[in-house]
């Protein structure tokens, strides 16, 4: 009874510290832009409202050209990126270019539309790159000042094959300084706006590609994750996007590397509009690898076991999970039993209330080597000597640093992050690890939420820095996840949920996502629709 009492203790301590730092952040912070309120212009060409696998199909029909295609996207781009602040980069004309060779190659081939699909399945069709990743011609700097002047020579492997699929890059979008904060915001590109409240952030570390996606301005991205870094921008921004099943994805080509244990937690994965993009990027990005996760395979939705999670089991580091969003899992678990005769499982987990010690300490392991991971100091200075982070935040303070309050504050976390993981909390994990692993099985989807707070204001995720455990513990679990947009709030924000199952069972919750599209509406333009959920 000890240990619980002092954690409800600490719990509360925590609590009032954060309301007076709130407080006085609210009392200091700039006031509201004048545009905040601002509404994105609506989306009037139709071809923006297509999925990508039906755009290739029409390309290949002839029924519309790619360079018609691309030009809609660019023109998207161009209205609504001075309000999202998504794409920082644009190779609009390289992109016009090489729309005009597949149109050229459309005419001219002979062997007819199914050669064309299975050679290159996404031909003409246009995507944007999170700018973490290499893509040949486009900067990658992660955001961070130092790497400002850094031009990639080449592309990232699951870049190159979506190349290779026939897909045209629009350009690169922001992400937070080094990946590794839940808001896109850094010192090189400034900070990426929601789409559906532009005085809210889009999320980290893939907050630009969930904005631009969201936005009607690409249908497909590349992104991301591990921490939810995929998962936490398609929520926060109404989207899908997948956290593939750990080492299917090839994760070469972004900066910075995983080091220590993070490179079996670190995922690659789509994101996109429509749910129907996800297998047919899934299986692009991973390459021979696909051919692990049966992605063709077909998936009876009524023999699945489903089970539901509502909370973390009330951890003193992470926000209650919002009413609104606790309604939205439990009429997903009522549409379920309703539509397909199941029966729906809601558990507790208890383990989950350590997702971020459990996350924290696994990302600060050494790796089989006993090599420890770079730090984040080092990272944050390219690579070389250490920030000192007390010096660096008092710069901050005269605004003299180069770097955001966010990466600062990480590497005084880091001062007190040991490497060597305490005896419970390896125990808390590989307890948890076998737990769900045994439940899930080859036909189990677990619902949990995406985070336990909607789309928060600017900045506001400074004082909720651990929330991002709900997503972030599935990476150090290696499980594939499928985030799913469940309609808008009250508030306009979006809701949602994510899909959860065994490792290799990526198609169980990705035919989950495509059923829970239909059911619930899936992806709703910014500002121009209904509430509430269906």
């Amino acid at each position: 009874m000890a240990p619980r009492r002092m954690e409800r203790f600490l719990g509360r301590m925590l609590r009032v510290v954060v309301k007076v730092l709130f407080a006085a952040f609210k009392l200091l912070a700039p006031q509201q832009r004048s545009d905040d309120n601002r509404r994105l212009p609506p989306i009037a060409n139709t071809l923006l409202t297509v999925p990508a696998i039906q755009l290739a199909q029409k390309i290949r029909r002839k029924e519309v050209t790619s360079v018609e295609v691309v030009q809609a996207y660019i023109d998207r781009i161009q209205e609504v990126n001075p309000l999202i602040n998504a794409v920082v980069k644009d190779r609009f004309a390289a992109a016009l270019q090489e729309a005009t060779l597949v149109d050229k190659l459309v005419v001219e081939e002979t062997g007819g539309e199914d050669v064309l699909e299975d050679r290159l399945p996404l031909l003409g069709v246009p995507f944007t790159v999170k700018e973490s990743f290499a893509l040949q011609g486009m900067p990658n700097s992660t955001g961070l000042p130092s790497r400002r002047s850094v031009v990639s020579g080449i592309d990232a492997p699951s870049v190159a094959l979506l190349k290779r699929a026939g897909a045209i890059p629009l350009g690169v979008t922001n992400c937070s300084e080094l990946c590794m904060w839940l808001e896109s915001h850094n010192h090189v590109y400034g900070i990426t706006r929601n789409p559906y409240q532009l005085g809210r952030g889009a999320g980290g570390s893939s907050g630009g590609e969930g904005s631009v996606i969201a936005s009607g301005a690409s249908v497909i991205g590349v992104g991301s994750d591990i921490g939810g870094s995929i998962r936490m921008p398609c929520f926060f921004n109404g989207i899908f996007g997948h956290k593939p099943t750990s080492g299917i994805v090839c994760n070469d080509g972004q900066y910075p590397p995983p080091s220590g244990q993070q490179p079996g937690f670190l995922c690659t994965g789509p994101m996109c509009r429509y749910a129907q993009d996800l297998v047919p990027m899934l299986k692009i990005m991973a390459g021979p690898d696909a051919e692990k996760l049966c992605l063709s395979a077909d998936v009876d939705l009524s023999k699945l076991r489903f089970f539901s999670v509502p909370h973390d089991g009330g951890s003193p580091l992470s926000s209650p999970v919002d009413p609104q969003l606790i309604q939205a899992q439990r009429k997903v678990v009522e549409r379920l039993e309703a539509d397909l005769g199941v029966k729906v499982k809601e558990m507790r987990i208890p383990q989950l209330k350590y997702s971020f010690q459990i996350w924290g300490a696994m990302m600060s392991s050494p790796d089989k080597d006993g090599k420890i991971p770079t730090s984040f100091a080092e990272l944050m200075n390219g690579g070389g000597k250490k920030v000192w982070p007390v010096w660096e935040l008092f710069k901050w303070a005269l605004g003299l640093s180069p770097h955001t309050i966010a990466a600062i504050g990480l590497t005084l976390v880091e001062m007190f992050q040991s490497s060597h993981p305490s005896q419970f909390i390896l125990q808390q994990k590989e307890s948890l690890q076998r737990e769900l692993e045994e439940l899930l099985g080859l036909d189990g989807v677990l619902l949990y939420p995406s985070h336990p707070q909607l789309a928060p204001k600017h900045h506001y995720p400074l004082f909720t820095p651990f929330n991002f455990s709900y997503t972030g513990i599935f990476n150090i679990l290696g499980l594939p996840v499928t985030q799913c947009p469940l309609g808008l709030s009250e508030e306009g924000l979006p809701l949602g949920v994510q899909l959860v199952a065994g490792k290799l069972q990526d198609r169980l919750t990705l035919a989950t996502a495509l059923y829970l599209e239909q059911a619930f509406g899936g992806w709703r333009e910014p500002g121009h629709t209904g509430l509430g959920v269906v």
